[in-house]
């Protein structure tokens, strides 16, 4: 079955209309940003993107969010440095370069969305969660994008293989529920456990908020029925 429109979005409208610069997605992803970003739209929000290519997609988020965000991208190739504009800098160098992370991070964050649209390599993917993510603002979201890579032999990945993105993602669901670990020498709480207030998975896609988490708690209210039941 072909792909098929649901229902309005802006982004999708701006990607339809093809006027920009070149944009290249999976066509799904649009239902996938507008569920996680429309709360954004309208605010003075700092976006960063990994990954520019032909900086179609710089011009689409400047576009969405309007013009009170600004937007940071990070791509390997010199040339896409031409694509900076006012409210768009770009940033030249590797993402599996932790240095270079770090330095965005000091000079350009803290930031309020990352995407991760880069080389989609494992290390690239994982160097750019682990630096990336503590730089994110608290509401925040971070979105992970072309995950089929962890699939894919060429980009580091295949099926359960050790330090692919999604295997490690695995363990991310498991830092998340580990405040009602049984074990916590071995399961332990975690800045993960503490700052992520859920995660989306999709089709090769993963999101997670990023929000101050405290321990849950379960109560009762209301009067029993069956006793001691």
């Amino acid at each position: 079955m072909r792909w098929q429109r649901r229902r309005e979005n802006p982004l999708l409208d701006f990607f339809e209309a093809g006027d920009g610069r070149l944009v290249w997605k999976w066509m799904h992803y649009f239902d996938i940003y507008d569920r996680h970003f429309s709360p954004w739209r309208g605010r003075p929000v700092k976006i960063l993107e990994a990954g520019v290519y032909q900086g179609g997609s710089l011009q689409m988020w400047r576009h969405y969010f309007g013009r009170r965000a600004s937007v940071v991208g990070i791509d390997i190739e010199p040339q896409c440095k031409q694509f900076e504009e006012p409210g768009v800098e770009i940033f030249i160098g590797d993402q599996a370069d932790r240095e270079f992370l770090r330095r965005i991070r000091a000079e350009a964050g803290p930031f309020d969305i990352v995407i991760d649209d880069g080389g989609h390599t494992m290390e690239q993917q994982i160097a750019t969660f682990e630096e990336l993510f503590p730089a994110l603002n608290s509401p925040g979201v971070y979105l992970v994008e072309d995950l089929h890579t962890s699939y894919w032999d060429e980009y580091g990945g295949g099926y359960k293989r050790p330090g692919t993105f999604i295997e490690y993602a695995k363990d991310l669901v498991d830092q998340l529920h580990a405040w009602h670990s049984r074990d916590p020498a071995q399961h332990p709480v975690t800045d993960v456990t503490r700052q992520v207030r859920g995660m989306h998975v999709y089709d090769s896609v993963i999101v997670l908020d990023k929000a101050d988490v405290a321990e849950p708690v379960v109560r009762k209210s209301g009067h029993p029925v069956i006793p001691d039941f």
